[in-house]
């Protein structure tokens, strides 16, 4: 098993995905008008997220109306936020697992052999609530750009992938096309 430190270095880490995953699921901008085609407006920014949508003004103003009904939202929405709110729960239950598993606490110091086994499942529920994120993340930024290329889609009603869905996993590859559209 590993030594304190690295345990420590690992668990604040895994802390700051785990903010990661909190700050995309709150964030509003999973996407964003796209700005394409002839009559481009940019006195006004639209923006939809998992819980709300909102309209950025040239002046600053941000208006943020939350969804109305869960029923009538569309599918991969409510996919994304359960995977989403469930990646949180995960990482909150592998928080405390592991602190209780790590050296350098006195929970448990009795049995080591346990101690090392609740330090792994803490840090299986971190990889799981990660996969949970990627999952949720790259099925909506997917869905999002099918959507921008689909010929039937007028283009001055298009959507790009926004900061919101790449909050959680940092640079990953579809920033760099959020960058160059």
């Amino acid at each position: 098993m590993a030594n304190s430190g690295l345990q420590l270095l690992g668990y604040f880490l895994a802390l700051g995905g785990w903010v990661g995953i909190i700050a995309s699921t709150a964030l509003p901008q999973w996407k964003q008008s796209s700005y394409a085609g002839d009559a481009i407006i940019t006195a006004v920014g639209l923006y939809e997220g998992l819980w709300m949508s909102c309209a950025s003004q040239s002046t600053g103003q941000v208006q943020c109306k939350l969804y109305d009904s869960l029923l009538a939202l569309d599918g991969h929405i409510q996919s994304a936020r359960a995977l989403m709110v469930v990646a949180v729960l995960l990482g909150f239950v592998a928080m405390v697992l592991s602190v209780v598993g790590m050296k350098c606490t006195r929970v448990g110091d009795s049995n080591p052999i346990a101690k090392g086994r609740v330090a792994i499942a803490g840090g299986a529920l971190f990889i799981l609530a990660g996969l949970c994120t990627l999952t949720a993340v790259s099925w909506y930024a997917t869905l999002v750009t099918q959507e921008f290329f689909n010929p039937s889609t007028p283009v001055n009603a298009r959507w790009v992938p926004g900061l919101g869905s790449f909050a959680s996993p940092p640079l990953g590859p579809l920033t760099f096309v959020h960058w160059i559209t």
